[in-house]
């Protein structure tokens, strides 16, 4: 699709630019949990919730609301067992972020009297905390003006200034925060960055924007909207192959091992084993599910207690009872898995 020509370009008039915004704003803009909130505690969540998650995902089954309602202020996240806060974050993916905000929960309690800085320098120096992160908590708790760049915000900016270069490079990155900075007002940054942002949401989608219907598309140079953003060849796509057990007692209690590594620590899965060591084992049932750049097909196998082949070295494995299942944290496919094969034995 291309669109009319612009007729004003935003920097030069940035007044009319930010009254169109925040006039579109103030008539239309939706009304989500984190916005009916200052504290930057709250919005704190909701900005670590939103990282690598779709709005639609943190609002469905009130993921945000149930959260603050588990852990609703700096000391009781703190405080937390492990258990409790991948448990409550299940679902969500990229565990390490809410042990990120338990470590931000608790530097703010010990050196910060439990009040979250305003400045997005220092705020930066949190856990967790990168620069985007910092102007969103700034600018939404505080109402600084700060400028903030998430991916709706580069696409709007991308397309009013024709930016055709890749926007996942240093040059790109620099650029864009600096029309962000420009563009920015002294006061109600607040609302005119949740504009920027839920523009980038609605009329100005990834794949069908809605160029006629934008309250700035006076404002905006290209002419093919729908080309832009433009990014670097993406990484392929990994096919990775498992091979877990169902391992279940008379009792009802099943085996089940927990993970290491960086991503995944400390939650619960059935245990793995090699395509070898399953090779005798009847096959109950395959998944599948993607993480990150990985493709996984997931072979679920079950085996005899009397048979359990070896443990991986330093693994740990125990077996729990039904009961306590739901407590433990637990990544999405293998809960899933999990669930389908107990209603199977039923």
């Amino acid at each position: 699709m291309h669109k009319p020509m612009a007729k004003r370009t935003p920097l030069r008039n940035v007044r009319a630019f930010r009254s169109a915004i925040l006039g579109w704003f103030h008539e239309q803009g939706r009304d989500y949990p984190w916005r009916r909130t200052t504290d930057p505690y709250a919005i704190l969540v909701s900005e670590i919730m939103l990282q690598q998650t779709t709005v639609a995902a943190v609002l469905q089954n009130r993921r945000f609301e149930r959260f603050l309602a588990t852990f609703p202020d700096l000391a009781t996240l703190a405080t937390a067992s492990e258990a409790e806060l991948l448990r409550e974050w299940e679902g969500l993916g990229y565990y390490n972020r809410v042990r990120n905000l338990q470590k931000t929960a608790r530097v703010v309690l010990a050196e910060h009297n439990g009040r979250f800085p305003s400045d997005p320098i220092l705020l930066a120096t949190l856990p967790g905390i990168g620069r985007y992160t910092a102007g969103a908590v700034a600018s939404f708790a505080f109402d600084r003006s700060t400028p903030i760049v998430d991916a709706n915000i580069a696409r709007v900016l991308t397309r009013l200034f024709n930016h055709r270069a890749p926007i996942d490079t240093t040059e790109s990155r620099h650029q864009l925060w600096s029309w962000a900075d420009n563009l920015v007002p002294p006061q109600n940054a607040r609302a005119f960055n949740s504009a920027v942002m839920e523009l980038g949401q609605t009329h100005c989608s990834a794949r069908v924007p809605a160029c006629l219907d934008c309250p700035v598309h006076d404002f905006c140079s290209t002419r093919n909207p729908a080309s832009l953003p433009t990014k670097k060849p993406k990484r392929k796509t990994m096919e990775v192959i498992e091979h877990v057990l169902f391992i279940q007692k008379r009792n009802g209690s099943i085996l089940l091992a927990q993970e290491g590594g960086s991503r995944r620590n400390g939650l619960w899965k059935l245990p793995e084993r090699s395509h070898h060591q399953v090779a005798d084992f009847p096959h109950l049932a395959t998944r599948k599910y993607s993480i990150t750049h990985h493709r996984v097909t997931l072979h679920i196998h079950r085996c005899p207690t009397s048979q359990v082949p070896p443990k991986p070295v330093n693994s740990i494995e125990q077996f729990h009872s039904p009961q306590a299942l739901a407590a433990l944290p637990m990544a999405s496919p293998f809960r899933q898995a999990l669930l389908a094969l107990m209603e199977r034995k039923r």
